[in-house]
């Protein structure tokens, strides 16, 4: 049972360190859980990465998916989702959510509804066309994705720990083609089969707006504006290097 809403907005990124990124929503994750903060809304525009999942961390490609995204100019990470790999980095927007949650087994379908309720409106608001729904043929393919001209736009994610809940959405803006470039050496590394014509953003369909008009329509309720405090700061260092790939 999720116990409490989000009371602060945090814009904080290290966009040249992906890892301190994924770090960082970890360690407000743990927080959060131990009654130490809380709950906060975190949107930020990352740097170049792609976020793997634990599952594909044990594949046999590994390694060689991990030198592909490097020789692309992307940073590998393990993100704290499930799913398989996605790429995202300039032009993209992440909004996190992490709010207190007492059950690891409920709320998991509520909160994919919200929140693809909560990115599918502000996008459209924004003049974008975008469906909800898996898109056939979709890299890290989900119920949940958000779609437009046959191109995933955006996919969501959660991770729920005891004590507290994740929700994060990366949505890809005006990424440009080296997304594609970098998914299918990635994929092919990972001997996963999918359809590089979903892999883009969406300026490569329709009119994409500003990283920051997304991010006020992502943020419309008066949320107390926040910096990570020195303990969120800390525990993110130690977490960094969980998430180097």
């Amino acid at each position: 049972m999720t116990t409490g809403g989000p009371t602060h907005l945090l814009r904080e990124a290290s966009p040249a360190r992906p890892a301190l990124d994924m770090a960082l929503s970890h360690a407000l994750l743990l927080r959060v859980a131990e009654g130490a903060r809380p709950g906060v809304v975190r949107i930020y525009a990352p740097g170049p990465t792609v976020a793997f999942s634990k599952l594909d961390s044990r594949a046999s490609g590994f390694a060689d998916a991990c030198a592909a995204a490097r020789e692309h100019g992307y940073e590998p990470v393990i993100r704290l989702g499930g799913g398989h790999a996605a790429a995202y980095g300039p032009g993209c927007l992440i909004h996190d959510e992490i709010v207190p949650h007492h059950s690891t087994l409920e709320g998991l379908g509520e909160r994919y509804t919200r929140e693809t309720a909560l990115v599918q409106t502000a996008l459209l608001g924004l003049g974008a066309p975008v469906v909800a729904g898996r898109l056939d043929g979709e890299y890290c393919a989900g119920t949940h994705s958000l779609h437009a001209g046959g191109v995933k736009i955006a996919g969501i994610a959660q991770r729920v720990i005891k004590g507290a809940a994740l929700v994060s959405t990366v949505v890809l803006l005006n990424a440009g083609p080296s997304i594609r470039a970098v998914l299918v050496d990635v994929y092919r590394a990972l001997r996963i089969d999918w359809r590089a014509e979903t892999a883009g953003s969406l300026a490569d369909v329709a009119h994409a707006p500003g990283l920051e008009e997304l991010a006020a329509a992502l943020a419309p309720n008066p949320l107390a504006p926040a910096a990570p405090d020195e303990d969120d700061r800390r525990l993110a260092a130690r977490l960094e290097a969980d998430h180097q790939a």
